[in-house]
């Protein structure tokens, strides 16, 4: 049956191409409109200098390699230090900067105002899509898929007959949703407002900004279990060896 499938021209017109010109523009519209809501907090220099910290050690993780064992033991004491090291903080001031965070009244309305402009235009666009589009085989992809995806594809069609590669138009509102993120980041740059797949992990893991305490404990954590080699020692063995097999070859 789903080889006998013959998609109306119609659907194309009045279902697949006008949903997605309007996902675009809700997108589009939302990234304004938060620009406009949104309000301007003076960078905080301590967060600052503990993100650049968190970098410049996950620097020296990546490029341990690199050095000598004892100038790359010198630079992990340097951040990783039970007394004078940049990534060590102490409980203290860990649950002092995480009650400040809750207590922040200004950064608790920017969340709500950011939470806000992605729940109401979502929630209005799917009564759209649920009401009038509701039941049409929308698209197919070009290529086999395994029955696991018919869940994800198939929204809102109770037939097992129909091959995996057809989309409903629901489940095209969600591919839609979810997979235009790239398209944004072009025409609207890195940093836009109309990521729904990260605004909603941010929800659902509740926080309410940065917490400085995990991110430079985390760090510290793998500086202090990473298992230094100098891979330069082995440059020459390498090397050797390369021209070794050039010579057998020639």
């Amino acid at each position: 049956m789903a080889d006998d499938l013959v998609l109306d021209i119609a659907i194309r017109n009045w279902v697949l191409v006008p949903l997605s010109v309007v996902m675009v523009l809700i997108g589009v519209l939302r990234y304004f409109v938060s620009k406009l809501i949104r309000t301007s907090q003076n960078p905080d220099t301590k967060a600052i200098k503990e993100g650049q910290a968190v970098i410049r050690a996950r620097n020296l993780r990546s490029a341990a390699h690199l050095i000598p064992s004892k100038s790359f033991r010198s630079r992990r004491i340097y951040f990783t230090n039970e007394e004078t090291g940049l990534l060590y903080v102490p409980k203290e001031e860990a649950q002092k900067a995480q009650a400040q965070m809750f207590q922040d009244p200004n950064m608790a309305m920017d969340m709500m105002k950011k939470n806000l402009s992605m729940i109401i235009p979502q929630t209005l666009t799917f009564a759209w899509v649920n009401f009038f589009f509701s039941g049409f085989v929308a698209a197919k992809i070009p290529f086999p898929l395994t029955p696991r995806f018919r869940a994800m594809l198939q929204n809102g069609i109770d037939l097992s007959t129909v091959d995996v590669s057809y989309v409903s138009s629901r489940s095209w509102y969600f591919l839609n949703l979810f997979g235009l993120r790239g398209f944004f980041s072009l025409i609207l740059g890195e940093e836009n407002a109309t990521d729904d797949a990260q605004r909603m992990m941010q929800m659902s893991g509740g926080g309410f900004g940065f917490d400085p305490s995990k991110s430079l404990g985390a760090e510290k954590d793998s500086l202090d279990i990473i298992q230094h080699e100098w891979a330069l020692p082995k440059m020459e063995h390498r090397a050797q060896d390369v021209l070794k097999n050039l010579a057998k070859k020639l």
